[in-house]
C-alpha cells in the first residue's frame, strides 16, 4: 500500500527551467531571430522620434534641391529610391548641366562605403533570415535606424524585422520632409539660418549616448575620431568617414585579441 510520504513523481519535472538546459529566456541567441509584424511595428514606433529629427534634415535637403533646380517630383523620386541624406546633398551640390556623372558617382561611393561596415555588424542576426527579408530590410537602412537596430538586437530581442520597421519610419518622414523643403525653397534662402543643418548632428549625439557601452567603448570611438580628423586634413571629400570606421574596427579587433 503506497504511503503519503513519497514525493510526487512529477515534482522534479515541474521544477526544471530553460536555464538548466542551457537556454536563457532573458537573452536569446541569434539562432532564435524572428521576422514578423510585431518586430516591424516595434521598429517603426521606436524610430518615430528619431525620424522627426531626420525630417528637419530632409527639409534642408529639399531647400538645396530646389535651389539646384529640381522639381518636387524629382526630389520625391530621389528620396524614395536613394534614401541617403548625405549622398543626396552631395549629389545636389554637384548638380550642373550637364551632370558630372563620374564625380557624383565617386563622391556618393565614398560616402556610402560605410554601409558595408554597418551591414557586416548585422550579420550575426541577419544570416538567419531569408534573402528577401535581409535585402529588403537593408534597402531601408540608414545611420539612425541602424544604430537603433543594433541597440535592440544586442539587448537580446532578436527582432530581425526591427530594421525594416524603423527604416520605414525614416523613409516616410524623409520623403515627405524633402518635398516640404522644395515647397519652402523660395522662402528659406539659407537652411542654416533656422539651424536645420544642426538637426542631424543633434540626432547623432542622442544616438551615441544610447550606444555608449562603458569605458571600453571609448577606445574605438577615440581611434575613430582621431583618424577621421587626420584624414580630413589630408584627403578631400568624405573619405574621413570610411577611415574612421575602419580604424575603429581594427582597434576593436586588436583590443579583443
Amino acid at each position: 500500500m503506497p504511503t503519503t510520504d513519497a514525493p510526487p513523481e512529477t515534482e522534479q519535472s515541474t521544477d526544471s527551467t530553460p536555464d538548466e538546459a542551457g537556454v536563457s529566456t532573458d537573452n536569446p541567441t541569434p539562432d532564435a531571430v524572428t521576422f514578423d509584424w510585431a518586430g516591424i511595428r516595434a521598429g517603426f514606433v521606436t524610430c518615430v522620434p528619431v525620424a522627426l529629427g531626420v525630417a528637419g534634415y530632409g527639409i534642408a535637403f529639399g531647400v538645396l534641391a530646389d535651389q539646384a533646380g529640381l522639381s518636387a517630383a524629382e526630389v520625391a523620386v530621389m528620396s524614395a529610391t536613394v534614401l541617403a541624406g548625405a549622398s543626396q546633398i552631395i549629389a545636389v551640390e554637384l548638380w550642373a548641366d550637364p551632370i558630372p556623372a563620374a564625380a557624383v558617382v565617386l563622391a556618393v561611393f565614398a560616402v556610402n562605403l560605410r554601409y558595408s561596415l554597418m551591414g557586416a555588424a548585422l550579420r550575426p542576426w541577419f544570416k538567419h533570415l531569408s534573402a528577401p527579408q535581409t535585402y529588403g530590410s537593408l534597402f531601408f537602412m540608414a545611420d539612425e535606424n541602424w544604430a537603433l537596430t543594433m541597440r535592440d538586437l544586442t539587448s537580446g530581442s532578436n527582432r530581425g524585422a526591427f530594421l525594416l520597421g524603423s527604416g520605414l519610419a525614416i523613409w516616410v518622414f524623409w520623403v515627405a520632409s524633402s518635398v516640404v523643403g522644395v515647397a519652402f525653397g523660395g522662402v528659406i534662402d539659407d537652411p542654416t539660418t533656422f539651424g536645420l543643418d544642426f538637426v542631424l548632428v543633434a540626432t547623432f549625439v542622442a544616438l551615441a549616448v544610447e550606444l555608449w557601452d562603458g569605458a571600453s567603448t571609448a577606445i574605438p570611438w577615440a581611434v575613430a575620431l582621431v583618424t577621421a580628423l587626420l584624414t580630413a586634413e589630408v584627403l578631400a571629400g568624405q573619405w574621413h568617414v570610411i577611415a574612421g570606421g575602419v580604424a575603429a574596427a581594427v582597434a576593436e579587433v586588436v583590443r579583443r585579441g
